[in-house]
């Protein structure tokens, strides 16, 4: 989920109110807030502790809320892990710590000492292009072995290493495996993963729920179909712009038309200028249209 914000440092209660309500009506399962589109790194301690006490307010225990606490200081990954279970939320979401590359041996290490720490059960997060480290298939088996790391979220978007992961899925049945790439989201679920965390279900939560339940029930034609839509979606929009921050950028200006939320993203970013606002309307609208949506949606 995107975090609404009014200014770098203040939230948009209700923008963040109105995302909540769409997400949750659309019919997702579940919410994930400060996160990578979430833009937690970017945000201070104290507008992230907002952010976790509004969404879990607002989710009023419809869906489970999980909250990303990925820090490079510990002691601060640990107080965001408090926070988030005092205010009702069902698990935090750990990446490796950025910055600078972690040995294998020292993820695992850290990862054993942030979960006897958490008051909340853990998801692991695989997301290498930001974190500068992988989470080997060897750090998998050992998380599975830790009864409170209960699932991974894989945004490296390589199938191969999803194989060998949903390989060793049968050694816990409890554990969950959801996919970031949303354009891979039936692939994913096809190899024996649980769901996906799709940025773009900010934009049309429907879309994404219809995609996964195909999936799930592996409806070929549907999913085909449903495929080419969420292509639509990552061409038209994400495309815009060769960078990885364009996706947050292009949900906030969307989201911004749409009339969620204020067209806002924290520093050191900067909205699209006038010329990519114009552009991003235009494709949304193709897309809304492409979709049977009204524009109010």
């Amino acid at each position: 989920m995107v975090t609404p914000l009014l200014a770098w440092d203040q939230l948009d209660c209700g923008g963040l109110d109105r995302l909540v309500e769409r997400l949750i009506t659309g019919g997702v399962h579940g919410l994930f807030i400060l996160g990578t589109t979430g833009e937690a790194a970017s945000l201070g301690y104290d507008l992230r502790k907002q952010v976790v006490e509004r969404a879990c307010q607002k989710a009023a225990g419809r869906v489970p809320v999980l909250v990303g606490i990925t820090d490079t200081v510990f002691e601060e990954s640990i107080k965001m892990a408090r926070v988030a279970a005092d205010h009702g939320a069902s698990a935090v979401v750990v990446a490796a710590p950025f910055l600078m590359s972690t040995v294998q041996t020292d993820l695992q290490a850290y990862l054993k000492h942030l979960v006897s720490q958490s008051p909340l059960p853990v998801y692991l997060y695989h997301v290498p292009p930001l974190t500068k480290t992988r989470i080997d298939l060897e750090t998998v088996r050992w998380a599975m072995d830790q009864e409170r790391i209960i699932g991974l979220k894989d945004s490296a978007g390589d199938l191969n290493w999803c194989d060998q992961v949903c390989a060793l899925l049968p050694r816990r049945p409890d554990w969950s495996l959801l996919a970031g790439p949303e354009e891979l989201l039936a692939d994913y679920i096809a190899r024996g993963a649980h769901g996906g965390v799709c940025g773009g279900a900010n934009l049309f939560p429907e879309l994404y729920v219809r995609s996964y339940k195909a999936a799930r029930d592996k409806d070929v034609g549907e999913i085909h179909r449903l495929r080419t839509l969420v292509q639509a979606v990552v061409e038209n929009l994400y495309r815009l712009e060769d960078h990885p921050t364009a996706i947050i950028k292009v949900l906030k200006c969307a989201l911004a038309q749409m009339g969620i939320c204020q067209n806002v993203v924290a520093e050191p970013f900067q909205p699209f200028g006038n010329e990519k606002q114009r552009l991003v309307g235009e494709r949304l609208e193709k897309l809304q249209q492409l979709l049977g949506l009204g524009p109010e949606h």
